[in-house]
């Protein structure tokens, strides 16, 4: 393995209860994985991270873990996991396992022993506190509504969660806990897995008596001891989730030097259509301005002293045709137009399911229709609070998780040939429309549009290693900015809006070929006065 492989690679994001059911049973599963691996060597990506699929009473799907080394009954077995990383190392692509280290399900063993009594050898694993003058510890809120703190009847003291009442924190101060997290790391690297994508990662550090949850004091010191206890020295992928992260923060977490991790999952980009120091269900309309200065921000902040994640969706964000594209008119010219912009920046580009095909959001009329934990919290809360439940919906449709978790139609047969059973969250009604079948039949498709950008990028140094400079900065419509490596320089020219637009580049700036686009036979020969059609989006070499 290519030391640094990462920096090449594309990585497949699946969510396994919505990827493919083998079985029947409504449920996606690894034997479902297994067997579209195929179709994921054809796309070209070098990794697959996988979210959880370890045993758990599934209250906030798989990331509430009660055995790290079993896999939940309905996902499969362990030996349909090694033949996953087997099948799947034989197609060039490595598994990446979701580690949920922040926090366990409250049905694990450790909380069961722990919640027992004051002086359980368990107890210190958790994170408890006496009443204060009858009440909680503090104010510190949960992700998912109300207190983060439980009270806990055996012992008449509160435990911390950050999540769910269902997912207690872990004292990250206990050593003996972080050697047992190291021990089942390297468990799992023992198995052949390409490494770890870390959930909520910059919380382990937490003071919540000074109610300091992200970036603690000692975080880093936690990481490089992980570092060197698991995967340091192994040329595997390791990748952050971390909400509250800075570039100074992220070049200690991805420094070359590589005492932590391969790179973070940043997030300043996917919050700018919230308003200031609200909610993200508190929605307003994305600035282009603001969306060029984040992502070239952390373009050239890092360049040298750490590395990108490069992302648009995942399992906890909605559909991006949707949310800033257009999923009516321009549904494939939007989704190409943020394929082509993201794949050619610099950093570690991930796929989501479903994004190669152009899913997009599913609004639906009713609660009921809900299947997430964190969507039926927010609805309640703020019903209780007086909002208006049209405006809750609306907040929903736009933002809640169930846009991203509903299955993959694989044709248009029924329920898209995901299961020939229930589906345990109904499809997108369109999936006659959109699906993987007619994909791929369509040579002008979104798939090959991923394909050609996977190839672009593992050919071409520059993509990888180019220096990053954005142009037309105060344009509110039209996203550009060039690559440039030992002499070679390559613009790219994004139109972000359902209108035709109008620009100019310097005369210095010659066409010299065409690399990529998103609507066909169009080359400009010359740049100093273009006109871009809604969304066209282009990649040329100059000369």
């Amino acid at each position: 393995m290519k030391k640094n492989w990462w920096q090449e690679a594309v990585i497949y994001q699946i969510y396994p209860r919505s990827f493919n059911d083998s079985n029947g049973d409504g449920i996606g599963d690894l034997q479902g994985i297994i067997e579209k691996l195929d179709y994921l060597e054809k796309l070209g990506v070098d990794a697959i991270w996988l979210s959880p699929v370890y045993q758990s009473p599934n209250d906030d799907n798989g990331y509430d873990i009660s055995d790290y080394e079993t896999i939940m009954t309905e996902f499969g077995t362990m030996e349909d996991m090694e033949c996953l990383i087997r099948e799947g190392k034989k197609r060039g692509i490595y598994i990446i396992m979701d580690l949920v280290v922040n926090h366990t399900s409250d049905e694990h063993a450790w909380f069961i022993e722990a919640k027992q009594s004051t002086d359980n050898p368990y107890r210190d694993y958790y994170i408890w506190r006496d009443p204060v003058e009858g009440k909680v510890p503090n104010d510190l809120r949960s992700n998912f509504s109300g207190s983060a703190w439980e009270y806990s009847e055996e012992t008449g003291q509160y435990y911390l969660h950050l999540f769910s009442k269902k997912q207690p924190d872990l004292n990250w101060e206990n050593h003996e806990l972080r050697q047992k997290i190291y021990t089942m790391m390297n468990f799992w690297i023992d198995k052949g897995i390409g490494g770890f994508r870390m959930d909520v990662i910059d919380l382990i550090g937490k003071v919540p008596d000074e109610e300091i949850i992200s970036n603690g004091p000692m975080l880093h010191p936690y990481l490089k001891e992980m570092n060197q206890a698991t995967f340091g020295g192994k040329n595997l992928l390791t990748v952050g989730e971390t909400w509250g992260v800075t570039p100074e923060i992220a070049k200690l977490y991805s420094n070359p030097n590589g005492e932590e991790l391969s790179m973070v999952f940043q997030f300043e980009h996917i919050m700018l259509d919230q308003q200031p120091g609200k909610e993200k269900w508190d929605l307003k309309p994305l600035n282009l301005l603001e969306l060029k200065k984040v992502l070239s921000k952390w373009q050239t902040e890092l360049k040298g002293e750490g590395w990108n994640s490069l992302f648009w969706n995942n399992h906890d964000l909605p559909r991006i045709i949707s949310r800033w594209g257009n999923d009516e008119s321009y549904r494939v010219e939007s989704g190409k137009m943020f394929a082509i912009l993201l794949h050619l920046m610099q950093g570690t580009p991930y796929i989501y399911q479903g994004e190669e095909i152009g899913m997009i959001n599913t609004p639906v009329k009713d609660i009921s229709e809900l299947a997430d934990i964190e969507s039926l919290n927010m609805y309640h809360e703020r019903l209780q609070q007086g909002y208006d439940k049209s405006t809750i919906m609306a907040s929903l449709n736009v933002k809640g998780r169930d846009n991203a978790r509903r299955p993959i139609p694989w044709n248009n047969t029924t329920h898209g040939g995901f299961t020939t059973g229930t589906p345990w969250l109904s499809l997108n009604s369109n999936y006659k429309e959109i699906n993987v079948a007619d994909t791929l039949k369509d040579p002008n498709s979104l798939f090959y549009t991923y394909q050609r950008l996977i190839q672009l990028r593992k050919n071409n140094p520059i993509v990888v290693k180019g220096s990053y400079q954005l142009l037309l900065e105060d344009d509110p419509d039209i996203f550009s900015y060039l690559r440039e490596l030992d002499g070679i320089r390559w613009l790219v020219v994004a139109n972000f809006s359902d209108q035709q637009v109008s620009t100019s580049f310097p005369k210095e700036m010659q066409p010299h070929r065409l690399i990529i686009n998103n609507y066909n036979q169009t080359f400009y020969e010359d740049l100093e006065r273009i006109t871009l059609r809604p969304y066209e989006t282009f990649v040329v070499e100059l000369k």
